[in-house]
């Protein structure tokens, strides 16, 4: 039990060399259970699927299973796991987007476009902030995944202008610029909507 609380302290580089080289699974569970539910908030934000946030998180986790010689120590290990996500995420709408293409121009006349209504919310979950987060959650979804994903790893999660950087790989002067002109079309969308 001491040892669990020892592992409980160490940092995340710490815990990544300790699995790396003892294949210590508590410090890779324990890794999951710092990084789960920031990425499931980050991908959602990106993808705006619930369903699919969480496969793609398991599948972050997979990947961070089975690559973990890939990381190196010169990096966050945060910094490594959101580039994880970050990409899966983005093959995730690259993936859609071929698909639309495809049942928009498909000719059979038994398959329709399902679309589906997220604007009913179950009474248990009709609350103030609830509702602009979905507000917010629309919103972000109509903006344009480069931008979309600089504003999530910013104004979401909190990440430093460096760290997005490293993540996206871009330089800095990108990631600032982009991160202005995702929030201007942010604002926009929202002031619409709101004035509506």
């Amino acid at each position: 039990m001491s040892d669990n609380r020892k592992l409980n302290e160490l940092t995340d580089e710490e815990l990544i060399k300790r699995f790396q080289e003892t294949n210590d699974l508590e410090a890779y569970q324990i890794l999951v259970k710092r990084y789960k539910d920031p990425l499931m908030n980050f991908v959602y934000r990106f993808v705006g699927d619930r369903d699919v946030c969480s496969d793609i998180v398991q599948d972050t986790m997979i990947k961070f299973y089975l690559n973990k010689d890939s990381y190196r120590e010169f990096a966050k290990f945060s910094t490594w796991i959101y580039t994880i996500a970050g990409n899966l995420a983005k093959n995730e709408l690259k993936r859609r987007r071929r698909r639309s293409i495809l049942s928009l121009t498909n000719s059979d006349e038994d398959k329709q476009i399902q679309v589906e209504d997220k604007s009913f919310l179950p009474p248990d979950r009709i609350t103030d902030s609830q509702i602009k987060n979905d507000i917010i959650q629309k919103a972000l979804m109509k903006i344009k995944p480069v931008y979309r994903q600089m504003v999530i790893l910013r104004d979401i999660q909190g990440l430093s202008y460096e760290e997005i950087a490293e993540i996206t790989n871009v330089s800095l002067g990108t990631v600032k610029s982009r991160i202005n002109r995702g929030r201007n079309q942010l604002q926009k969308l929202l002031k619409n909507i709101y004035n509506e």
